[in-house]
């Protein structure tokens, strides 16, 4: 019996992305659908999500497995047809303007396609502006903002409001997340939700969108 499969499950969960590229390329060979290999890889990512939440893997653990995950997406991704793939959700994120800190954004996105979410990845330093162009053209079902410094918070309440003056707020979940966020900033700023680690925000976001099929 092959193990092709189980055997990329494994490495993407280890981290060990020179394998992870050698068992895709080869599972692709060998004649392996393409959703075969993203079902692996996603099922991949929901264990160490699991496994971060309850800190029987951490951080670093966490963002080895994320590339090869990112690196067996990259082989794979030519052959998805964006008609077909099924996807639970999608989200814009960004890190807000002013603020550069990309690892909790990344390991917010590295959750939520895990579990099944297109998501569509602004950077850092993100406009009010931006947010709400990328909205436009994306028609997201959530947007996820983060920040690290106090300073930096305030990019959120304007992006909210200028999400609310453009008419795109009432059919939209908004996400916020960051060392300095609190529940009473979200409350106080109209956000939707606030998550204090990328788990808990993915599995949010899992049940949010379910909710409103």
């Amino acid at each position: 019996m092959d193990n092709t499969l189980n055997e990329i499950s494994k490495y993407v969960q280890e981290g060990q992305s020179i394998k992870v590229r050698k068992l895709t390329i080869s599972a692709l060979e060998k004649g392996y659908d393409y959703k075969q290999i993203l079902n692996t890889l996603i099922d991949a990512m929901d264990i160490i999500g699991k496994k971060f939440k309850k800190n029987e893997v951490y951080v670093p653990e966490v963002l080895i497995a994320s590339r090869a995950f990112n690196i067996a997406l990259d082989i794979i991704s030519p052959l998805i047809d964006p008609n077909v793939t099924n996807y639970l959700g999608k989200v814009v994120i960004g890190t807000v303007q002013g603020d550069l800190h990309d690892i909790g954004k990344n390991l917010v996105k590295m959750m939520l396609v895990g579990m099944g979410f297109q998501v569509i990845d602004l950077g850092v330093d993100i406009s009010p502006q931006e947010f709400v162009d990328a909205v436009k053209k994306h028609d997201p079902d959530i947007i996820a903002m983060s920040a690290l410094l106090t300073t930096t918070m305030i990019t959120m309440k304007n992006t909210i409001k200028l999400l609310e003056e453009e008419g795109l707020r009432d059919n939209l979940t908004v996400f916020i997340g960051g060392a300095p966020i609190t529940s009473n900033y979200a409350r106080t700023i109209g956000a939707d939700v606030y998550s204090t680690d990328a788990a808990s925000a993915a599995e949010v976001a899992k049940e949010i969108v379910r909710n409103n099929i």
